[in-house]
């Protein structure tokens, strides 16, 4: 897209406005999962998965509409479970903790609305809270972990002040997308956890991109002030970068639309986070480090790329 090629943009210069739109966002996401929180799945919370095999193929929307059909309806199902079609006649259904009553009143009422189960070729799983908060957080300590070699990797790569910047960026995109989920209070899963590893890396690629030319500019353009050479960067890798984006979201957004319920929340994640990780290496990653490198020459720390 040619188009792309003669966007000019003046990010520095207006780097306080980017910086306060930033901190808005983040503080409403902040806000946003102190007082509404996340929607957890029970593969965070705990409960009962029940992979079932019918006589003949059925849909999402048939069970979906038998979960709400008398006697079904007063398990409180139809809403709160999780429907993945595994084809030919298979589902896998997550649900709260079922007591062996209540399961086999499921059985009976999917027999009498849906159609005849194969008996011998059902299983039921219970997921324990305890493996449930396990695994929340390890799926924090995995955020942690991967910004932590990210900023060390950068350091190592081009300098240390780049990589503040670029774990700075990482965790604005983070903590927005999670505030996305639990603003519409989509459930989240375990599919979750890859999507936010995913966001992070898609984002300190394009920002090592826009890092990398400054450093090459840094070298030929000495005359030049950091927020001119911050500018040069960022307009030489801009086409490149919203190229890039655009094509990664196309087939995002065909995951998301056709993909399936299975891979919805993963789909839908690496939407949110994307958009906003490509906005932030443009506007945010750069002009944090701009302002960490005036902050350290006004402090007589100047170090060169």
């Amino acid at each position: 897209m040619y188009y792309f090629d003669r966007i000019k943009v003046d990010v520095i210069t207006h780097r306080r406005k980017w910086f306060i739109i930033s901190a808005l966002l983040v503080l409403a996401s902040i806000f946003l999962l102190a007082t509404r929180g996340l929607n957890l799945g029970i593969d965070f919370t705990g409960g009962t998965i029940l992979q079932r095999t019918f006589t003949q193929p059925v849909t999402e929307g048939e069970l979906r509409q038998a979960l709400a059909t008398a006697p079904l309806a007063e398990l409180g199902l139809a809403q709160s479970a999780t429907i993945q079609n595994a084809g030919e006649g298979r589902i896998i259904l997550k649900t709260r903790y079922l007591s062996p009553e209540e399961e086999r009143q499921l059985d009976a009422g999917l027999e009498q609305l849906v159609a005849p189960l194969e008996r011998g070729m059902s299983s039921t799983d219970t997921v324990g809270a305890v493996i449930g908060k396990e695994l929340y957080t390890n799926a924090i300590r995995a955020v942690v972990i991967a910004s932590i070699l990210i900023l060390i990797y950068v350091a190592f790569r081009f300098e240390f002040k780049f990589g503040v910047a670029a774990v700075i960026a990482l965790i604005q995109d983070v903590l927005i997308t999670l505030g996305f989920f639990a603003l519409i209070g989509t459930e989240i899963n375990s599919t979750f956890i890859a999507a936010m590893l995913t966001i992070v890396g898609y984002a300190i690629n394009d920002t090592i991109v826009i890092f990398d030319r400054i450093r090459e500019n840094m070298r030929y353009r000495k005359k030049e002030s950091l927020a001119e050479i911050a500018n040069k960067s960022i307009n030489d890798t801009i086409a490149r970068s919203i190229n890039t984006t655009i094509s990664t979201l196309l087939a995002v957004v065909a995951l998301l639309l056709i993909g399936g319920e299975t891979i919805k929340t993963f789909s839908l994640a690496v939407l949110i986070g994307i958009t906003i990780g490509s906005l932030t290496s443009i506007f945010i990653s750069t002009s944090i480090w701009v302002s960490l490198q005036e902050w350290a020459s006004s402090r007589g720390k100047t170090h060169s790329a």
